[in-house]
């Protein structure tokens, strides 16, 4: 399993159009993404928990990437979420 902190730029949070973005691009990958923020933890390809969790601006959560390739999908997700400005 790979891990890292992510801290949310998005002025609205992670609302319906960034998160359905992160869960297609999270579908390119055969490894699991999971979104940790305290006690609440969604998988990217379910939208309606991952919008479930409350993510605004300024909130640092955890990305937990765990598969067959996630030495490729953590770096990958990590710079879509940057690139993006989550």
């Amino acid at each position: 399993m790979k891990e890292f902190q992510y801290t949310i730029l998005d002025p609205v949070g992670m609302h319906a159009r960034p998160a359905g973005k992160l869960a297609k691009e999270a579908a390119n990958y055969q490894s699991v993404v999971t979104i940790v923020k305290g006690a609440k933890q969604a998988d990217t390809r379910r939208l309606m928990a991952l919008m479930g969790l409350g993510v605004k601006q300024g909130d640092t959560v955890a990305v937990r990437v765990e598969g067959p390739d996630e030495d490729t999908a953590a770096p990958a997700i990590e710079a879509y979420l940057r690139d993006n400005n989550f």
